[in-house]
């Protein structure tokens, strides 16, 4: 019984985990995109920063949408492999933001392809910023759900 209730615990982390990294990617295109119009922190008007209120959660729920196949396939392995290092979780962020934009590519819709390259270096930057938030909420402990192993060398000799 005590398994199962470390393997619900561990998938409610996983998926808190998903929540602040889609938040956390959706904020930084949020802030990239308005930075690539030319809003600076001290020209924002208190209406622009109220629309962040509503636009980060809002472009969060695509984010989440778009990037869960290949960001369950990465969690998947992570917690396999028990991956608990910053650096896996980043370049992992930006393989799912790659993958996402050959998604996008490969459906031949004109409209909703990323062409241009600070676009495209955005989204994966994205990709990044929310592989290393998903590694500070949840990714450094992955893992931690199965059972301590036996260690492989016999010991020692006795010699």
């Amino acid at each position: 019984m005590s398994r199962l209730v470390a393997y619900l615990i561990r998938f409610a982390v996983i998926l808190i985990g998903y929540v602040v990294a889609s938040l956390a990617a959706s904020a930084f295109l949020n802030i990239m995109f308005l930075a690539s119009l030319g809003y600076a922190p001290e020209h924002a008007h208190p209406t622009a920063t109220a629309s962040l209120y509503f636009s980060i959660p809002f472009v969060a729920l695509f984010v989440a949408y778009f990037a869960f196949m290949p960001a369950a396939i990465v969690i998947i392995v992570s917690e396999i492999f028990s991956r608990r290092d910053w650096l896996f979780y980043a370049l992992a962020g930006a393989v799912v933001a790659a993958v996402f934009l050959g998604f996008v590519h490969q459906t031949a819709d004109a409209n909703f392809d990323v062409t241009d390259t600070s676009a495209v270096l955005a989204v994966v930057g994205c990709g990044m910023v929310g592989g290393i938030f998903y590694w500070l909420s949840a990714g450094r402990w992955a893992g931690s759900w199965r059972p301590a192993s036996e260690p492989i060398s016999p010991g020692p000799s006795g010699s």
